[in-house]
């Protein structure tokens, strides 16, 4: 059995991408999260610590995304899945959506994401 947690339009700004206009100026990240965990001992206990703390989750979802430049967004999800992966013992799989709306690409568009599934 797999329950899920999700997370929605975690955002920050960050330095990622392959021009150096991003690089130097930055933009707005969105991220997504769906995480899968057995939520049935928190559930019938209601403890926290039974559990994901998504509070905790998103904090590290910002901390990637203020943190160290990458290139692309896909290297961007997967540092993220690998991190909550490592840090969150209790989640079997993610599912990790980075937005980036304001890609310059040079033509007019409402979002650019890439998603991508990790599982432990």
């Amino acid at each position: 059995m797999s329950d899920k947690i999700s997370l929605t339009g975690i955002s920050a700004s960050g330095f990622h991408g392959v021009f150096p206009e991003e690089r130097r100026d930055g933009q707005i990240f969105i991220v997504d999260l769906e995480l899968f965990a057995n939520l049935a001992p928190a559930g019938e206990s209601d403890d926290l610590t039974k559990t994901v703390n998504y509070a905790s989750v998103a904090a590290a979802v910002v901390e990637e995304i203020t943190g160290e430049p990458l290139s692309l967004i896909e290297a961007l999800a997967n540092r993220i899945s690998q991190r909550v992966l490592g840090d969150y013992p209790l989640i079997d799989s993610i599912l990790v959506t980075v937005h980036k709306p304001d890609a310059p690409v040079g033509i007019n568009f409402k979002d650019i994401s890439v998603t991508i599934e990790r599982r432990r």
